[in-house]
């Protein structure tokens, strides 16, 4: 069996008198692509911002690779391996897609004095190598031959294989997507599927909220469903499926 990488334990958080998050409880184990679903407004967003210390829970605990995490600040969960890409992609429009690469990966060493004044040979050592994890994870989501455009010049959909590629380059142990196919067309979005299916055997796992379901469910190996700020499901895609409860809270059907 597969290691469990996150583990959400009970976890509440609230706006006022209003639970966006209720006492839920989840596993992403290691490998594959991990789905969570749910109509707007039912604390998905908000679970994700808790995952990544962006909120703190009022209950609960978040628990990576073994470690409890609840506590910790956005940028020491990030160097754990627990990474984010955003719904909307946030990245350097004025700056090329090369550079938006490099500026994701960690651990420059040219960013210090001392090795920029007296170690140039090693941090010059390092951007090569930089350069080449940029241009084969380029290759993966196809944007190599953009690679010296500019980010503002790339399409919405280039734009989201930007911002996952920029989530790649950090070497996450965990990658989390905000709906990475929303605002595309259905091709563009069994692309970046299978882009995220092919990576996963290289050893990352992708925790993922979307709306298009239709995708999300051909490629997941696990879903769970939230409504009202609760886990009200959970299985395999055609388990969803057939599940009563899923087009009750999500379709709003019987």
């Amino acid at each position: 069996m597969e290691e469990v990488l996150l583990k959400i334990r009970e976890v509440s958080k609230h706006f006022g008198g209003v639970y966006a998050v209720n006492g839920v409880s989840l596993d992403v184990r290691q490998g594959g692509i991990w789905g969570l679903v749910g109509p707007n407004g039912s604390g998905k967003t908000t679970l994700f911002n808790t995952i990544l210390g962006l909120y703190r829970p009022d209950r609960g605990d978040v628990y990576f690779n073994g470690d409890c995490i609840t506590n910790l600040a956005p940028h020491q969960i990030y160097g754990l391996g627990l990474v984010n890409a955003f719904q909307l992609p946030r990245l350097f429009y004025q700056m090329t897609v090369l550079d938006n690469m490099l500026v994701a990966a960690r651990g420059h060493q040219g960013d210090r004095l001392l090795n920029s004044l007296f170690f140039r040979k090693r941090w010059q050592e390092q951007e090569k190598e930089l350069i080449e994890q940029s241009m084969n994870i380029l290759e993966l989501v196809e944007l190599d031959r953009q690679v010296f455009s500019l980010a503002g010049e790339l399409s919405g959909g280039q734009r989201k294989l930007l911002e996952v590629a920029r989530g790649l380059m950090a070497k996450p142990k965990l990658l989390l997507l905000d709906e990475p196919a929303a605002g595309i067309n259905p091709v563009l979005g069994e692309k970046i599927f299978m882009t995220l299916k092919n990576l996963c055997c290289n050893g990352t796992t992708f925790f993922v909220v979307e709306h298009r379901l239709e995708i999300l469910f051909e490629f997941a190996s696990w879903v769970y469903v939230m409504d009202k700020g609760s886990l009200i499901a959970q299985g395999y895609p055609q388990e969803i499926i057939d599940n009563p409860t899923f087009y009750e809270a999500y379709l709003g059907e019987g």
